[in-house]
């Protein structure tokens, strides 16, 4: 009778133990699919779920304790909507990674702007000269700076009455750009002469890829960036010079600070024979995934790829694929060191979130990040302002003279 009685609590107690194991598990399968395999899920589960965390709670009370504080005794006005969004900065950059961060609204839809390659403003490419000026490097075919006469060289002293010697490069492209329609006055400094200018801002769709025969039959393709659809553009320029019968090929991606890995895998299976690894990629754990090309029917041609101080990331991706799968001859100085990927999570709070996710090597493994590539033969151009003629660019030359040989 005690044992019917211990064996009947036995049976009652599995059954509830089985019942909420089943439970459990169509909640985590409903979990998992809403929150791991849906963009609202992933959302969700950042803005309600993680925000219950004894560390999240204490970051609340932390802000709550400043908040009053500043309400008693700050003498001016608090704008809560841009401390929030500074002190989720401050929290993303709390990281120590350069690459990940918060982005606001605005941020985002610039990224999201200069990604699709077109913006509002007048069409100018600046530098930074040693002297803190910013410096005209080239007016945008087709673009209002073009119209307006500007030229390279020009040095741009002031935007609306603001003098530009000493401020950030960003901080002036900010300044040029607006809304469509609206007007820019600049003050220009050519050689001696220095006089203002009006130019009224539209939207100008940025010409990163360009291509001319140079000499002896060697095409020339500069990219300034991997942008969306920039290996397709590739493909049609480098169609426009095979038409012209180029036997050799250089492809400047100097001052190329990247863009979508995507594009620049697509550019380099032009090249990299089928079956051959463009990049291996590398998770938080150190699981790694080889990226191999798919390309059936690959361009025969010898090839040099220019690089500088400045290709980075994606050109990074590039400029290894071609080197290490000894498809291109790399001429140059040593690129930038980029070698991390971010992708960007919009967030239902507001913003976005660049994130650092994977780092990436070379098809043999090296390692690119903080270490950069070594071009094949080191060459480094002049200190100049600004170059203004193929003859005046060593790299170039050099490049030049090394396919003549060839």
């Amino acid at each position: 009778m005690n044992f019917d009685k211990k064996n009947n609590i036995y049976k009652i107690s599995m059954i509830i133990i089985v019942t909420v194991l089943i439970t459990f598990l169509i909640t985590s399968v409903i979990f998992y699919n809403y929150y791991m395999k849906t963009d609202s899920g992933n959302i969700d589960a950042l803005t309600k779920y993680i925000t219950i965390s004894d560390s999240t709670k204490s970051l609340e009370k932390k802000i709550e304790i400043l908040k009053k504080y500043l309400e008693n005794e700050y003498m001016g006005e608090l704008d809560e909507e841009a401390m929030i969004e500074t002190a989720l900065k401050g929290y993303v950059a709390g990281l120590g990674d350069e690459y990940t961060e918060y982005l606001t609204e605005d941020e985002l839809e610039e990224l999201m702007v200069s990604v699709n390659g077109n913006y509002v403003g007048i069409g100018i490419y600046m530098t930074q000269n040693t002297d803190e000026e910013i410096v005209v490097l080239l007016p945008i075919e087709g673009s209002p700076a073009e119209a307006a006469g500007l030229q390279t060289g020009d040095i741009i002293k002031k935007v609306n009455g603001t003098e530009c010697k000493g401020l950030e490069l960003t901080e002036v492209a900010n300044m040029v750009k607006g809304e469509e329609g609206t007007t820019v006055n600049l003050e220009i400094e050519r050689e001696e002469d220095t006089f203002s200018i009006n130019i009224e801002r539209k939207t100008v769709e940025l010409k990163y890829i360009d291509s001319e025969v140079v000499a002896d039959n060697i095409g020339y393709i500069q990219m300034i960036s991997f942008d969306e659809g920039c290996s397709s553009k590739f493909k049609e320029e480098l169609e426009k010079l095979k038409a012209q019968n180029i036997k050799s090929l250089i492809i400047d991606l100097r001052d190329n600070g990247g863009g979508l890995v995507t594009e620049a895998i697509a550019t380099s299976e032009i090249f990299v024979p089928l079956g051959n690894t463009i990049l291996k990629s590398y998770d938080k754990d150190g699981n790694e995934t080889a990226t191999k090309s798919s390309n059936i029917n690959t361009e025969k041609i010898k090839i040099v790829v220019l690089v500088n101080e400045n290709s980075a990331s994606a050109t990074e991706i590039f400029t290894a694929a071609m080197q290490d799968n000894e498809v291109g001859t790399i001429i140059g100085t040593k690129t930038f060191g980029k070698g991390v990927m971010q992708e960007v999570q919009p967030l239902k709070i507001g913003g976005a979130l660049k994130i650092t996710i994977e780092e990436f090597k070379t098809p043999k493994g090296n390692k690119i990040h903080g270490v950069g590539i070594t071009p094949d033969i080191e060459v480094d151009n002049e200190k100049k302002q600004i170059i203004t003629s193929i003859e005046e660019d060593k790299q170039l030359q050099t490049a030049i003279e090394y396919l003549k040989k060839q």
